[in-house]
């Protein structure tokens, strides 16, 4: 196991609680009905958290899929022994279709275009193609617009080489408009009385995410769900399907403080003096900043917490440091502990909060963490 904050070398580094995210997934799973599939989204890096370990993890804690958003993140879980279903939620490029063939990977397929290309690798090739189509219902982005659904869904009856896996769809609004997420699911299930009884009892059906979760009964015609933000320990909005089940929080983000110093009244501080003391303060310089994942928008409004107390970030939040008040802490020193996300002593800045400081949703936040932020990993259950 790597170091606890407490004894970090690291200037910046992120710990993930690894047990939290299985207890996560036991709580998602023991809400859904037995016969619902678990498609666990890893892409960008598991959300920041580390795509391997991550990715190892969710397995272990009973996931029947893996989501990820191109070939390359695909690549990554096939070199770390991962042989089971992998599904590309993005586009794939006609030049990578041929890997992703080869690698055995679920392609989305959202064009005639794309199905008679996959057909012509797979007899090439002497593979099967693996596809799930994704209908556009009115997210306006990937998929078959669901109006021109049913040429595609014709021509797969045609083909010799691929393999129909899934049919899905993205909503667009589920955290915030109910009615259009009605209206999508809707188009979805029109879509979906198209096929018949033969064919869809061997497909994978997928509309809801973690923000758009219904209650699945035994008569629905859903059989597997997409989690990505809930398994990390955030319920995507107040009111969601699972917010009930209290998900644990499983990252926290912590850097050193690297210099303390006084300073007189009316000094400003940083980039564009957007700060000037209004008293004599003491100051202490984190080795933290925008390069790391801290936003400039948090800029003399965000706080960290230093013995286990809020300190607020004076100035513009640069690349590589951010400046925070400690004037009203004691013994302040380099070396000291920052958390910029997590729990210090009796205080916590959680997610949510983080992102109204920093103009930014939870997925960005956590998407932000750069390669230079080490990660570390509790792997006990205690």
């Amino acid at each position: 196991m790597k170091p606890s904050p407490a004894s970090s070398p690291d200037r910046a580094w992120v710990e993930i609680d690894l047990p939290a995210i299985e207890r996560n997934v036991g709580r998602i799973k023991q809400a859904l009905p037995a016969h619902v599939r678990y498609v666990a989204v890893v892409k960008a890096n598991a959300y920041g958290h580390g795509m391997p370990e991550v990715a190892t993890r969710l397995l272990q804690a009973g996931v029947d899929y893996l989501a990820v958003a191109n070939v390359t993140e695909a690549v990554r879980l096939r070199e770390v022994g991962h042989d089971g279903d992998i599904l590309l939620l993005s586009p794939t490029l006609p030049n990578e279709l041929a890997r992703a063939v080869q690698l055995d990977l679920n392609i989305t397929v959202s064009s005639v275009e794309e199905l008679q290309l996959l057909e012509s690798l797979a007899v090439a090739t002497g593979k099967v193609a693996q596809v799930h189509i994704k209908i556009d219902t009115g997210m306006g982005r990937a998929g078959v617009w669901y109006e021109e659904a049913e040429a595609l869904l014709k021509l797969l009856g045609t083909l010799t080489k691929v393999r129909w896996q899934g049919l899905y769809t993205h909503f667009s609004s589920a955290d915030t408009d109910a009615e259009f997420t009605r209206l999508q699911r809707q188009r979805f299930l029109n879509i979906l009385a198209q096929v018949s009884p033969e064919q869809r009892a061997n497909l994978l059906v997928h509309a809801d995410n973690s923000a758009g979760l219904e209650s699945f009964s035994q008569n629905s015609p859903f059989n597997a769900v997409r989690i990505g933000l809930m398994q990390y320990g955030l319920p995507p909005s107040a009111g969601s399907f699972l917010e009930s089940l209290k998900p644990e929080p499983v990252l926290s983000f912590h850097a050193r403080v690297v210099l303390v110093k006084n300073l007189p009244a009316g000094t400003s501080i940083s980039y564009n003096r957007t700060k000037t003391l209004s008293r004599p303060s003491r100051i202490a310089i984190v080795a933290v900043g925008y390069g790391d994942g801290v936003p400039t928008a948090a800029s003399n409004r965000g706080y960290f917490l230093i013995q286990g107390k809020r300190c607020p970030i004076l100035g513009r939040v640069t690349m590589d440091q951010t400046v925070v008040d400690v004037s009203d802490l004691a013994h302040v020193q380099v070396g000291d502990l920052a958390t910029i996300l997590g729990r210090q002593g009796n205080d916590q800045i959680t997610v949510p909060e983080f992102c109204d400081w920093s103009d930014c949703i939870p997925w960005e936040a956590l998407c932000s963490l750069t390669q230079r932020v080490q990660r570390h990993y509790r792997t006990d259950r205690t």
